[in-house]
């Protein structure tokens, strides 16, 4: 999946650019990576990279032999840059966490809100810089700025010592998301009511097997994680007003 879901969504700006130079390098390295992780897939997918390693092998150097038959994969010294990761972790993680925003706020997938670092530090300006476009397709949003404080009607995400506010007024129905909420909270009350009434119940708790228990108690906290995530979301709503 961080191969389909980031690697991939990166090198697409560059494959639509007109750096022949870069895209070339870029073709070069995505497919010596697929062919990596084919071999690691391989030893629990046997039959579908088989057929991919063959296939992908007609449209470039021919194979010389079946997949299984492949060198494990070694990572060269060469490719390990900590400063690189580094920069595209910062990227990663700074998406991440603006989607799961975007999710716990109800923002409707179409809606791109514009986003707004506060007080960035030159590092993270230059991050700004260098991954802008980057920034605008992945976290989608419509535009990019900084300033000292986080505009009126934004919440807040801090990531990679970046805070960076996503502006909602007006996008979002507060009374509304606020109502739905509270009900999914006091939804998740109840549930964490039940379970507790069942695992402070001595009868139950010396009747019922082992499993059944644990079964019991990791719904209790499954509902005690869906709570807090809940409350951090309304609570977030009153940055907006």
């Amino acid at each position: 999946n961080v191969f389909c879901d980031w690697y991939l969504e990166l090198a697409k700006p560059v494959f639509n650019s007109a750096d022949e130079a870069a895209k070339a390098e870029t073709r070069a390295m995505t497919a010596w990576t697929l062919d990596q992780t084919l071999k690691l897939l391989h030893p629990v997918m046997p039959f579908i990279t088989e057929e991919l390693w063959a296939e992908l092998g007609k449209e470039g150097p021919a194979r010389d032999g079946l997949l299984i038959a492949a060198e494990w994969p070694v990572l060269p010294d060469a490719f390990i840059d900590a400063e690189a990761e580094a920069e595209i972790g910062w990227l990663v993680d700074l998406v991440g966490e603006v989607r799961a925003l975007r999710g716990e706020m109800n923002v409707p997938p179409s809606a791109k809100p514009p986003l707004t670092f506060v007080a960035p530090d030159a590092a993270t300006e230059g991050r700004i810089a260098r991954h802008h476009d980057l920034l605008l397709t992945l976290a989608r949003v419509s535009g990019i700025a900084t300033a000292a404080t986080a505009p009126e009607g934004a919440v807040t995400v801090v990531s990679g010592g970046a805070t960076a506010a996503l502006s909602l007024a007006g996008i979002i129905d507060l009374t509304a998301e606020r109502a739905r909420l509270t009900k999914e909270i006091a939804a998740f009350d109840s549930d964490i009511g039940h379970v507790n009434k069942k695992l402070g119940n001595p009868n139950f708790v010396e009747r019922a097997a082992p499993a059944v228990i644990e079964e019991q108690r990791a719904k209790l906290a499954e509902a005690e994680a869906g709570k807090a995530k809940l409350e951090t979301a309304l609570a977030r709503l009153s940055e907006i007003g």
